[in-house]
């Protein structure tokens, strides 16, 4: 295969596709460049279709190498291993577009992966993903309906910017990935402080102008090179009798069944019952020689999904009523509960229909931030939030373990809702840790955990900037008619056209989710979405205040208190002790935690101010400089006989009690008095040299007519009267 390159300014940067040199056994291989960020995109297929199965068998990988960026892995293997959180988040900004896409019926095994060579810490290579992927789809011949390209956005002093460096950033009020074809927007994801819903509209908009260019890029590239399609599996015909049958028997009894208000479980049975009944009357009808190899199973179930689709889309389109008997934009009834759970430190539990999350607030110290290590510099989050999603909260069975990449995306999305809210590091130190626990799912489980994760963090006494509320929009579209639908149900995200998740405040958007299985959602049906969205979020936002309006005042009593101290950069090593011996003798003894920062912050961590207290007079012993007058407790560590003994006044300082400073009295032998071990009060006299000179007899009481004795006394040390005290101090000067 020849190599060939196509390039194309894109806001300001070359973004280049490049096929036939790399990966050419492959069916098709792209690698994508942004200035030195480098990616390659290479797609594959089995050689035959995967029997038994009405779903299109793929999988998307997206991986970041280490040497891109000039970087060797952590870990005892040093190698790249499982994704990290970043990695399954930016496969599904590649999945999710690509894969309406391909024609239905498409079912050999099929494999996307992205992986990123280069990294030049400035442009993002996730963006890059979906583009180099649809170019290898088209390159492969599969039966890929795109075209579809993905560009991130962002707002900076009143400018959109496409696909923006790191350093735009930080500055930008907006950061989403949007991602469609030629003709319409097909996914939106990102974050935003509060935006209006015209700005994000035009953001929209502003995005999909360079969609179009980076599809024009791919046709470019797919032009150069003879594509041999690939064919279509064989599909097994439905038999024209089966169809008119199943019509006749079903198709009124399921227009029924939608019609039919209720809960989940009670449409599935009814569905169920229904469905067992089609079953067994086209067994009945075509089990003979002349069917022998008709798979009838597969035939009756997708009959009946069809029947159920367009018998709901039908009464929404048409009624304006839904599956459950609600209007169009109608919500559930909601309750919110805090401080649910006692020993927590702050919870809340927010249910919305058939839809529940049970949600918990963690409070730690720096040292329970997560470590960011991948391309760029290393890095620490202190906002938190990890959705779980059982089977049972949708009164199934399944596997029970390992994080799923639909919970990594959910939470990721709760988070990036509620980052904006979260209080600077200055007003609020803590590390704040949200779970959220799903329940019951019946739609709109995110949006739960957002509304739930607010609750929590309030109740917990986090000083919130702003609730914040999610709501699940719909849609349901043909040809004539259109009907957007607020506060979705599971079924109605299943068999509907759009899956438009929008979080915000009463003062604007904050996160936003959008997934569409339909070509042609133009920009008014967005508007619509959004008003009607905005109308929902303002409604749950009130019920929610119900709960609680104002984050409390005080933490809960099992959250802990942070205390910080400054200590000077040089005592920094006496606090933390050789091999950390120090600090972990203060954390044993106070039960609090330390965080020793570089520049001599310490912040204490203590469920109790007695907690608190203790490490503190233990640090500031420490780090205490010692002064001539002061009284210490001290412990005897040495005894030198005809010496004195010596003293640990302060930890690792030590200072000489000397035989004539331990009483009034002539002390023959100073193991008479003290043993090693033994604690007593010392005042510090004298400190010469680095050398600190203590006395206890200085705080014993005098006797009766000392002073005479005592200037007798100095005058007869000074002459050296006291042989053993005077010869000591000259044999110390020798």
């Amino acid at each position: 295969m020849e190599r060939k390159t196509v390039s194309r300014e894109i806001g300001g940067k070359t973004i280049s596709l490049e096929a036939g040199l790399y990966a050419q056994l492959a069916e098709g291989a792209v690698m994508v460049r942004c200035g030195d960020t480098m990616l390659l995109a290479v797609s594959a297929s089995s050689g035959s279709p995967r029997e038994g199965i009405d779903f299109l068998p793929l999988q998307v990988e997206y991986r970041e190498k280490y040497a891109a960026a000039g970087k060797v892995p952590g870990g005892f293997f040093k190698r790249e291993a499982r994704p990290s959180e970043h990695e399954i988040l930016s496969a599904r900004l590649i999945d999710r577009p690509i894969r309406p896409m391909f024609t239905k019926g498409w079912t050999y095994e099929t494999q996307l992966i992205c992986n990123v060579m280069s990294f030049d810490q400035e442009n993002q290579a996730d963006v890059l993903g979906a583009i180099g992927a649809s170019a290898a789809l088209l390159l492969s011949g599969m039966p890929f309906e795109g075209p579809i390209s993905n560009v991130r956005v962002a707002h900076v002093d009143g400018e959109f910017i496409v696909n923006p460096t790191y350093e735009e950033m930080e500055d930008s009020i907006l950061e989403i990935v949007v991602s469609g074809t030629d003709d319409s927007i097909t996914m939106v994801e990102g974050e935003a402080r509060e935006i209006s819903e015209d700005l994000f509209v035009d953001a929209l908009e502003f995005a999909h102008g360079h969609i179009r260019e980076l599809n024009a890029l791919q046709r470019e590239l797919a032009d150069l090179f003879e594509i041999t399609q690939r064919e279509m599996p064989e599909k097994q015909e439905t038999p024209e009798e089966i169809v008119q049958l199943v019509h006749e028997y079903a198709a009124q009894r399921a227009a029924d069944n939608v019609r039919q208000p209720g809960s989940k479980d009670e449409r599935r049975d009814r569905y169920k019952t229904l469905r067992e009944e089609v079953s067994n009357l086209v067994a009945e009808k075509f089990s003979g020689e002349a069917h022998e190899e008709l798979e009838l199973e597969p035939i009756v179930e997708s009959l009946m999904y069809d029947l159920e689709k367009s018998s709901m889309r039908q009464m929404i389109l048409e009624e304006k009523i839904r599956l459950d008997g609600r209007g169009l934009t109608d919500i559930r009834p909601i309750s919110c509960e805090v401080e649910v759970l006692p020993r927590a430190h702050g919870s809340a539990l927010f249910t919305r229909g058939e839809t529940q999350s049970l949600t918990t607030l963690t409070l730690g110290t720096r040292l329970d931030r997560q470590l960011i290590d991948g391309l760029l510099p290393k890095h620490e989050k202190r906002f938190i939030l990890h959705y779980n999603f059982p089977q049972f909260s949708t009164g199934e069975t399944g596997r029970y373990g390992s994080t799923s990449r639909r919970e990594v995306g959910h939470g990721n999305l709760a988070e990036r809702a509620l980052t904006g809210m979260i209080p600077d590091e200055e007003e609020f130190p803590y590390t704040i840790r949200i779970v959220s626990d799903i329940l019951m799912s019946n739609g709109s489980s995110s949006m739960a955990t957002v509304c739930a994760g607010s609750l929590a963090m309030m109740s917990g006494g986090v000083p919130l900037k702003k609730p914040v509320a999610g709501i699940a929009m719909g849609l349901v579209k043909d040809a004539d008619h259109v009907a957007v639908l607020s506060d979705i149900l599971g079924d109605e995200d299943f068999l509907g056209d759009m899956d438009f998740k929008v979080t915000g405040t009463h003062d604007g958007i904050t996160a936003c989710q959008m997934d569409m299985k339909v070509q042609g959602l133009s920009f008014d049906i967005i508007r619509t979405a959004l008003a009607q969205a905005k109308e929902g979020r303002f409604h749950i936002l009130d019920k929610m205040a119900e709960a609680i309006s104002d984050s409390a005042e005080q933490l809960s009593n099992y959250a802990p208190r942070l205390t910080t101290i400054q200590i000077s950069v040089d005592m920094i090593g006496a606090v933390i002790g050789s091999g950390g011996e120090t600090i972990r003798s203060i954390v044993a003894e106070s039960g609090a935690d330390l965080d020793v920062q570089d520049d001599g912050t310490i912040v204490i961590a203590a469920t109790s101010g007695e907690s608190a207290d203790k490490a503190i007079e233990m640090i500031e012993d420490i780090t205490r400089e010692p002064e001539e007058g002061e009284v210490y407790e001290g412990r005897v560590t040495q005894i030198r006989e005809g010496l004195g003994a010596i003293i640990e006044f302060l930890p690792k300082k030590t200072g000489l009690l000397h035989i004539s400073e331990i009483a009034y009295e002539r002390t023959e032998n100073v193991e008479d008095v003290f043993s090693v071990g033994d604690r007593l009060e010392v005042k510090l006299l004298e400190i010469s040299d680095g050398r600190y000179r203590l006395s206890r007899r200085a705080l014993l009481p005098k006797p009766e007519a000392w002073e005479e004795r005592e200037d007798n006394r100095r005058g007869g040390d000074r002459r050296g009267g006291d042989r053993r005290g005077g010869g000591n101090r000259r044999r110390n000067k020798d």
